[in-house]
């Protein structure tokens, strides 16, 4: 049953909103307030039809490429902006000066990771609402009323916010929706909704603490995405008495027709940019979204042959920093996923930092300012790593005139194939994200790593990819097939159990049904754009999140609703 507010100010015709879920009555009430709700609505009724049209552009452009089969270059309407050597995106606040180490995938809804990592010595945090974390209603409600918390200064074993590392507020990615909350007639975007109740409770204390407003943008594919934030950082400035250019944000780009608009990017941002950032997977998973089913786009198992220092990868970061650093942007690199063994004195806690380092090393030289690491054990080692082979705060000055880097380039798919220990790994990490999320959580950790949706989109991308060019394993000649993917999936299932410690019934259900939906999405006819979209309409999903809504079991696999 929807329940309307009974606030004067909100109209319930305009705007639905979904009852609190069990136990969070209290941080319902505080972000959920007449004000909060007033402004919500008026941001969501000046944008929405803006966020449709860039949906709708997002599926032109893919149906231009895949009828025309073009590949994508450096766009000729917007070639005055990067031939003009002049313009500079406007220098960030102190704060933002030096980006050495964040902590990335941190789903604000997990407490006691939120306040452990504010205790940090990092400069960043990345405050993650969307890939590291699941968005449920009660983990969004969590995630917003932790935020409020710690700006507020209401954590008592935590530093004050002007203190504790910055706050980096990564909102959902434009292709998910709120469905708990309507506005004339239909759900509400999800990045809109977490940036609204972040901006309306949080905006102005952050920028009086000179900590914020800073945010992270992910999944933008084109500059028409970054001039649509621009204008909402715009209004929201307006609205809220903000002066113009007090929203920072780091776009990511982690799209492969993004990195051919990223001096479009900047200059649409231009007062409200903190940069770019690269990242490895959600990127690679990107070629498979946009020409997965053209042979000449076959990407190699990602366990042996795709890494940052093959050509297509190399050149993206590359391009990345050099035009941050040409515009006076900062130019941040990806996440290191691994988790250090809990013996410092081990071989294996030596050879996780040995090879952290390597990687991390590369893109230092490249010249970026920062990255991120999951594990909070690496910022330290990280910090050093920055402070020995480079200058300063940042290394803005190193501008990285030598490189030319091509359209070719960036498109040059790596050689090699495909081996049955990679099958069988992306086989896994794609059950067991579809299994986490039945369960509420965002990410989980196997074989020494933490995974999350960006790892979950390389590894079923991959998979439908191997399928549908019936890919020849390395080890034994066999084709990729349905039939041998589920094959495999069986083999796989036995560690699974042991993994997610399947010991009900219940645990055994939802793992299987992980699988079910695992197989459904790797063998669709047309691949589906985002793993996270399908899962967040998927009737299972919704279903098992609905059920704990109503009192039952976190996961239960859903009884229909009628």
């Amino acid at each position: 049953m929807f329940h309307h507010h009974n606030n004067p100010e909100v109209d319930p015709i305009t705007m639905e909103l979904e009852p609190s879920p069990p136990g969070l009555e209290a941080e319902y009430r505080t972000i959920f307030t007449a004000g909060s709700l007033v402004f919500l609505q008026e941001l969501v009724s000046t944008f929405d039809e803006e966020v449709d049209k860039i949906l709708r552009l997002r599926i032109s452009r893919k149906t231009h490429l895949d009828l025309s089969g073009d590949l994508p270059g450096f766009c000729e309407v917007t070639a005055p902006v990067r031939s003009d050597p002049a313009w500079r995106v406007r220098p960030v606040p102190q704060r933002l000066q030096r980006r050495h180490v964040d902590v990335g995938d941190l789903a604000p809804c997990d407490t006691q990771r939120f306040i452990q990592a504010l205790s940090s010595p990092a400069q960043g945090l990345q405050i993650d609402f969307d890939d590291g974390n699941c968005p449920t209603y009660h983990n969004q409600i969590k995630g917003i009323y932790n935020v409020y918390r710690a700006v507020h200064n209401q954590f008592p074993n935590a530093p004050k916010i002007s203190q504790a590392p910055v706050l980096m507020l990564r909102p959902r990615a434009w292709n998910m929706v709120e469905h708990n909350i309507m506005v004339k007639g239909k759900e509400v975007p999800g990045p809109l909704c977490d940036f609204g109740f972040l901006m309306f409770h949080c905006g102005k204390l952050l920028f009086d603490s000179e900590s914020g407003p800073f945010f992270y943008l992910s999944k933008v594919e084109s500059y028409l995405e970054a001039r649509l934030w621009n204008n909402i950082f715009l209004w929201t400035e307006q609205k809220l008495g903000l002066p113009v250019g007090s929203i920072k944000a780091t776009v990511l780009i982690e799209n492969v027709l993004s990195a051919f608009e990223m001096e479009e990017i900047l200059y649409e941002l231009k007062d409200h940019s903190a940069g770019l950032n690269c990242g490895i997977w959600d990127y690679s998973a990107s070629f498979v979204n946009k020409f997965g089913h053209r042979g000449a786009f076959l990407l190699p198992d990602r366990s042996k042959y795709v890494n940052m220092e093959k050509l297509f990868l190399r050149s993206y970061m590359d391009l990345l920093v050099q035009t941050c650093h040409r515009r006076g942007a900062l130019a941040t690199g990806g996440m290191a996923a691994l988790l250090l063994p809990q013996d410092r004195d081990s071989a294996p806690y030596r050879a996780a930092l040995a090879n952290v380092t390597r990687l991390k090393l590369l893109e230092i030289k490249a010249g970026v300012d920062g990255f991120m690491v999951y594990d909070l054990g690496l910022i330290e080692p990280m910090q050093k790593l920055f402070q020995l082979h480079s200058q300063g705060d940042n290394q803005m000055h190193q501008l990285r005139d030598d490189l030319t880097v091509t359209p070719e380039d960036l498109l040059c798919m790596p050689a090699g194939g495909v081996t049955l220990y990679g099958l069988k790994y992306n086989i896994a990490v794609g059950i067991l994200f579809i299994d986490s999320w039945l369960k509420g959580k965002g990410h989980f950790f196997y074989r020494g790593q933490v995974e999350d949706s960006a790892t979950a989109e390389i590894s079923r991308s991959q998979v439908w990819q191997w399928i549908r060019h019936q890919t020849q394993l390395e080890d034994d000649g066999r084709a990729v097939t349905r039939g041998l993917v589920t094959e495999l999936t069986q083999e796989v299932m036995g560690e699974l159990k042991e993994v997610t410690r399947c010991h009900t019934v219940r645990e055994e259900q939802r793992l299987l049904t992980s699988a079910a939906m695992f197989l459904e999405v790797v063998q669709k006819r047309d691949f589906p754009e985002f793993l996270t979209t399908y899962l967040n309409l998927d009737h299972t999903f919704l279903g098992s999140h609905a059920k704990r809504h109503e009192g039952g079991a976190v996961g239960d696999v859903p009884r229909p609703k009628l």
